[in-house]
């Protein structure tokens, strides 16, 4: 037998009875800086009344790469929490986590504050992050000419003014004293001893 051969030989008697699978050496994940002098875009926002602004830092093909968000007070807990998340954010936007993907993760996610925005393209916003994502995909994203008529139809709902809005509700011969929703804004009618809400389903008063 040749030693080409009988070496051939052992290295597959080896590989048989050691079956250790062999990986590939670990790549580690590039992260795209930002240039030392950068573009940037400073946007105002307010959201049930709580203010704040947002600051896009920009590659030199106008995508943002980090983000900034300020709102009450220097040292608050929000202000740390709101830091915070900007930071993390703009990692994963320089590791090359698609902007899509993040809008679309954390848009309509829902918790207080929340409220009216003032900014027609929004309207209600059901959380700062909706609206902050919300926001971004407006300006960043290209728009989705594939959205379905059902999809379409909620956006327009969202987006439409209160007073519309509110127009349109039936109020089931309800006062004209009664209350707005707090989830939606629209009027509510009379129901036994409160108040519900035929828009969103939300109960006061005596309600359960």
């Amino acid at each position: 037998m040749k030693p080409e051969t009988s070496t051939v030989l052992a290295k597959a008697e080896t590989a048989r009875l050691d079956p250790t699978p062999v990986f590939p050496p670990k790549q580690e994940p590039l992260r795209r800086r930002l240039p030392d002098e950068r573009k940037a875009i400073i946007h105002h926002f307010s959201v049930g009344g709580h203010e704040g602004y947002l600051m896009v830092g920009l590659y030199e093909d106008g995508q943002p790469g980090e983000i900034f968000i300020r709102m009450a007070k220097e040292g608050s807990t929000i202000a740390g929490l709101m830091d915070s998340f900007g930071i993390a954010v703009s990692l994963a936007l320089q590791y090359g986590v698609s902007l899509k993907v993040l809008c679309g993760k954390f848009s309509h996610t829902r918790f207080e504050p929340s409220g009216w925005s003032g900014n027609p393209q929004i309207g209600y916003a059901k959380s700062l992050m909706d609206y902050l994502f919300r926001w971004m995909a407006l300006k960043f994203l290209p728009r989705d000419s594939s959205q379905s008529p059902a999809e379409a139809k909620i956006r327009i709902f969202e987006t439409e003014p209160a007073q519309a809005r509110t127009a349109s509700v039936p109020t089931n011969g309800a006062d004209g004293d009664a209350p707005a929703c707090k989830s939606c804004g629209g009027i509510m009618s009379n129901s036994g001893s409160g108040y519900r809400c035929e828009n969103c389903g939300s109960a006061s008063g005596g309600l359960q």
